[in-house]
């Protein structure tokens, strides 16, 4: 790497502050500013909704259920919090969808993750019983990248925060330290899709293409035939049986 882009991506770091509101700051502060989980009045002019209040799961509920998981997923300090696996817990936790389906949109959202966390956003999830939602649906990948590495994981290249897991690597994508806040963009339109990660296009790709067509036939979604093929759906938070924080998690539909 050459110096100028060491350079950018510690002065990145330290603009990232500016990028997403100050959500750099430690996830277990304990600190929840006015402004997080609400919608500013230009972003109510331009169409945003919350998906998440920061005081109740109201509009969430489990993948393939009719409520949300009693435990395993909690409201804390104005986080949705995916806690840790608890080992031979009955009906712990489990993936979670938004009541709501969306089509074409704009998504944000901040998460922070803890050491050796994995988890994701879905979009466009289907449910069908007795499949599982990364069955149906492509995922933004969150995880934390330094600690996989550390513990010997070494399928990298479609695997780490910002990708389109199992598909398209991430390119450019600076992760802030474990424990403290990143912020995740997605826009689905049509079958343009877009993946940002702190103020960074990590991931671009056209939904239904040559290309993409043949990248799911070399993975592991080319034994499920609907991957990737809804044009409406849910939005998804993964559980993977570690600790995840989600705030501020807004989306803007894009009208036709």
């Amino acid at each position: 790497m050459s110096s100028k882009m060491i350079t950018t991506m510690r002065l990145f770091l330290i603009s990232c502050v500016a990028l997403v509101g100050s959500s750099c700051g430690r996830a277990d502060s304990g600190e929840q500013p006015a402004e997080h989980n609400r919608l500013t009045a230009a972003e109510e002019a331009a169409g945003w909704q919350l998906l998440f209040d920061g005081e109740t799961t109201d509009g969430w509920r489990g993948y393939n259920r009719e409520d949300l998981p009693e435990k395993g997923w909690e409201v804390r300090d104005g986080n949705l919090v995916l806690l840790e696996r608890v080992a031979d817990a009955e009906d712990w936790g489990g993936d979670i969808v938004t009541e709501q389906v969306f089509g074409n949109f704009e998504l944000s959202l901040e998460f922070s993750v803890t050491p050796a966390a994995n988890s994701g956003v879905f979009y466009r999830a289907v449910e069908a019983p007795g499949q599982p939602m990364w069955h149906t649906a492509p995922e933004f990948q969150v995880l934390d990248d330094s600690g996989y590495v550390a513990m010997g994981g070494t399928d990298t290249h479609t695997h780490m925060t910002g990708d389109n897991y199992d598909l398209h690597a991430s390119v450019g994508a600076v992760m802030t330290p474990v424990g403290d806040w990143n912020h995740a963009r997605i826009v689905v339109d049509r079958g343009h899709v877009e993946h940002w990660l702190n103020g960074v296009k990590t991931v671009e790709y056209e939904l239904w293409s040559p290309d993409w067509e043949q990248l799911v036939a070399e993975s592991k979604f080319a034994d499920y035939p609907e991957y990737g093929r809804a044009t409406m759906g849910q939005i998804g938070l993964q559980d993977h049986g570690n600790e995840v924080q989600y705030r501020n998690i807004k989306i803007r539909p894009i009208r036709p």
